[in-house]
């Protein structure tokens, strides 16, 4: 019989933890250098191979958590306590303030922020704002979405950041928590409820959520207002991006 002590047990634990983050390490794919690629066709290919089985992933795991949160609406009577903590974390997470379990605005309001985003839309995005991933922000902080953040050293120093503005883009430790904090954005900021809204609305009305669809919603993601939106189209269609989006109407 094998007897650990807490020492050794603590011990154990930490070497467990370590391994585990080694091996996460080795098997997760590091990020491409997209410059190796030619520009066009063959940078274009990698970069969408490297981002839709994240995205994919994402939402995945976004369809996982609404599906939990439809069981816990129907039994909302029932819920104990851990999964009471839980979603309270949830509405946190998605800034629903004063969520009140009993309260079917509380719920609409939060099942509204969680939800899958189009893969065209996504992949638009990161094409644009990371120049294919060849931007200074891409390169050396994992910023694919232009993502700013407001604490000193929080991130890198635009060079044409005008003067008396104190933001900085976000660096991140890896592209896919880049995109993970990315749709948590559009998925909660109040800049983009027109977003989740027209989603929302197309659900209602059993019609396809689209990339072209929902760009309507990004006016407030880029100074270029309506400009940016066109663009963002303009891509979604020259790439076919729009296929892609058939994997989250199936979910």
């Amino acid at each position: 019989m094998l007897v650990i002590t807490k020492r050794k047990y603590s011990l154990l634990s930490a070497v467990i933890v370590i391994l585990s983050g080694a091996i996460i390490w080795f098997l997760w794919p590091s990020t491409p250098n997209f410059e190796k690629y030619s520009a066009g066709d063959e940078r274009k290919t990698a970069f969408f191979s490297y981002f839709l089985p994240l995205i994919s992933e994402k939402n995945k795991e976004i369809a996982r958590t609404r599906e939990k949160l439809l069981l816990w609406n129907s039994n909302r009577n029932d819920l104990g306590w851990w999964d009471s903590r839980k979603l309270a974390d949830l509405a946190t997470q998605y800034r629903v303030k004063n969520f009140n379990i009993d309260d079917d605005v509380s719920w609409e309001k939060l099942l509204i922020n969680v939800e899958v985003l189009p893969p065209s839309l996504v992949l638009a995005q990161a094409a644009n704002e990371s120049a294919w991933g060849t931007s200074r922000f891409a390169k050396l902080g994992n910023n694919y979405f232009g993502q700013w953040c407001f604490e000193h050293g929080c991130g890198l120093v635009p060079k044409q950041r005008d003067s008396g503005k104190a933001h900085e883009v976000a660096a991140f430790d890896s592209p896919q928590e880049s995109l993970e904090s990315y749709m948590q954005n559009l998925n909660s900021h109040p800049a983009y409820q027109s977003l989740r809204d027209i989603r929302t609305q197309l659900r209602k009305e059993k019609q396809p959520v689209t990339g072209v669809a929902l760009a309507a919603g990004l006016i407030n993601y880029s100074e270029r207002g309506e400009e940016y939106i066109r663009e963002l189209r303009s891509m979604m269609e020259f790439n076919k991006l729009s296929k892609h989006d058939e994997s989250i109407n199936n979910i």
